[in-house]
């Protein structure tokens, strides 16, 4: 519990400050220019704070807090630790799903251009991110139609290809794997890819006419044939474009709306005057959080790692760390951004634009989700009433076993809660008692751990909220009467009968309950089928997944055991640092000797041998 004399220790500083529950969970990361007077403004009766923050506050058990030299650092260090922590009661950008980018690979010598859903600190260059997934594989496809990017994943400086693929062929690669480009060649490529990102048409075309030009007066009349072919296809693009503005510039405009559940929040980007670009992000936040909390923290995450700022920032509000955020932006473009909110003018028009739409956007998500619900309601009925079921299956677990003749033997428990994944639920098991093939076996070693890790659980904590206490409404086992035998015994060992179980087996897609000889057969059509099947389907992929990474470990392991030098410990120290067989593949020698213990002459082996 917090303390008044807690509260007289905080310094009169610029930082960071993280609360914390009874459990020691952080739930709400913050900024001050002064720690003291902000955490303290949190515990006064007289504050008059929202129902959100005054849950919170209920629920904090202690602070901690770090000091920085001025806000901005505190800005900066803030939005890393929302990132990292992911606290209950903080604005995050990424929502239940992690947005794809298109990366840049600047930091290697042929760059690769590629969809990426991970942003790292790694020398690339990242543009995003993209709400609409559909749009930005569009985008990939007319930049490869347009540029002949490499599109394949080698590692050009540590390795040359003896033949060039069929892309080079058919003139889509100029085969930078077999040195038939230069590095500049391809670089000047690259940053026209960058200029097309960014919005930049209109600095693109000037720039394919140069070349055009120049190209034609060396008399290269089949150079100056691919940059004319290039710059049609640019101002094609460019054609399509909305013009918004008289003057050509370059600026993103937020625009907000809110309801009880939560805001939505739209970025137009302009680009030399024109709308080249639309984003929408539907954040949990709502009526109650203040629009310039949101749109505070949610300005410095969206910008954190973009690949373009522009000079000019139009927001919905005025924000308290408005100078702070101007000068992060500053730094991370390398000249002047101006963050506004105007009045009048062209570009307060283009704010209440930015606004409506995001009203328009929120209310047809609202719909959206209603008819998503009715659905799920009836699919839930559906099954309810085939399967003969006590209630509705809310939540429906999936489990599934996979190995190779007994090996690297895995299962996976996948949860879905009203007809949708929740992955923070998934659990897999690595398989321990169990010698060869026996699938039956496997699946009631994984039941009886996930059973006997949630009656623990109800008996410690007395309530449903731990990782395993809360049961299944529909137990489902990927399999048919075998499999599903085996399951209730398990179910039975342990006093659980009472929870419904089926089995479905893939061939015939029939159903088997227990004590019933005849299956139960579902019309293929049937949303209560497809939905089983979306159940079924997960489960095997996780498992999938969760063997094969086993098995490439395995791989890897017996590999290194074979290189004279490395022992236990430094196989233990390569896999830590690098995790998987792709990866030491992949490092450089130096990457390789940054490992303690691996010197120039072992890692030139390991590179040789892996």
């Amino acid at each position: 519990m917090v303390t008044a004399e807690d509260l007289k220790q905080l310094p009169d500083k610029p930082g960071v400050y993280l609360m914390f529950d009874s459990n020691d969970n952080i739930i709400y990361i913050g900024k001050a220019i002064s720690l003291k007077n902000r955490v303290r403004s949190y515990f006064q009766a007289s504050r008059n704070l929202s129902l959100r923050i005054q849950s919170m506050v209920k629920q904090v058990d202690r602070i901690e807090y770090i000091i920085t030299n001025n806000e901005v650092e505190a800005l900066v260090l803030e939005c890393n630790l929302i990132k990292e922590k992911h606290p209950k009661y903080n604005i995050r950008l990424r929502d239940d799903k992690q947005y794809p980018w298109v990366k840049v690979t600047l930091n290697e010598s042929y760059p690769q251009v590629y969809i990426t859903r991970r942003v790292k600190q790694d020398g690339s260059k990242y543009y995003g991110p993209y709400t609409n997934v559909a749009a930005i594989r569009d985008t990939m496809k007319l930049l490869r139609q347009i540029f002949p990017l490499r599109s394949c994943r080698y590692d050009l400086d540590e390795q040359t290809i003896a033949r060039p693929c069929l892309n080079y062929q058919i003139k889509r690669c100029l085969a930078p794997c077999n040195r038939l480009v230069s590095k500049e060649s391809y670089r000047e490529i690259i940053n026209q890819v960058c200029l097309f990102l960014e919005g930049r048409q209109m600095e693109l075309a000037e720039e394919l006419n140069r070349q055009m030009q120049q190209a034609a007066l060396e008399l290269q009349y089949e150079k100056a044939a691919v940059f004319r072919d290039r710059l049609r296809d640019i101002k094609k693009i460019m054609e399509k474009q909305k013009v918004i503005t008289d003057v050509p510039i370059d600026l993103d405009v937020f625009g907000i709306s809110q309801d009880h559940q939560g805001s939505m929040i739209q970025v137009f980007q302009v680009r030399d005057g024109k709308l080249v670009g639309r984003e929408y992000f539907l954040l949990n936040e709502g009526l109650e959080t203040e629009p310039m909390e949101i749109i505070e923290e949610f300005l410095t995450q969206y910008y954190d790692k973009s690949g373009f700022i522009p000079k000019e920032i139009i927001i919905p509000c005025n924000l308290e760390s408005q100078v702070a955020i101007e000068t992060l932006l500053t730094s991370l473009r390398g000249s002047k951004v101006r963050v506004r909110l105007p009045h009048k003018g062209e570009k307060a028009q283009l704010l209440r634009m930015a606004n409506e739409n995001a009203a328009n956007l929120l209310q047809q998500e609202r719909a959206k989700e209603k008819q998503e619900e009715s659905y799920v309601a009836q699919t839930l009925e559906e099954l309810q009433r085939r399967l003969e079921l006590p209630k509705l299956p809310q939540r429906i677990e999936g489990f599934d076993i996979s190995n190779i003749q007994g090996r690297d033997a895995v299962a996976s428990m996948v949860v879905f809660e009203s007809g949708v994944p929740k992955g923070s639920d998934y659990r897999r098991f690595k398989i321990r008692t169990i010698e060869g093939p026996n699938d039956f076996a496997m699946m009631q070693e994984a039941l009886r751990r996930r059973f006997l890790k949630g009656l623990e659980e109800r008996q410690t904590l007395q309530t449903e909220n731990g990782k395993f206490a809360k049961f299944p409404d529909l137990l489902l086992i990927d399999g048919g009467k075998g499999q599903l035998s085996a399951a209730v015994a398990v179910l039975e060992e342990l006093n659980l009968r009472h929870i419904p179980i089926i089995g479905l087996a893939k061939q015939e897609e029939e159903i088997f309950k227990p004590d019933q000889e005849d299956p139960i057969i579902l019309s293929r059509r049937s949303d209560a089928l497809r939905l089983l099947q979306r159940v079924r389907d997960e489960a095997h992929r996780f498992a999938i997944t969760y063997h094969k990474s086993l098995r490439s470990k395995r791989t890897l392991t017996s590999k290194l055991d074979e290189i004279p030098g490395v022992g236990p410990k430094k196989k233990q120290a390569l896999m830590k640092r690098f995790g998987s067989v792709k990866r030491i593949r992949e490092a450089t020698v130096e990457e390789l000797m940054q490992v303690p213990g691996i010197n120039q002459q072992l890692a030139e082996m390991i590179k040789e041998l892996i």
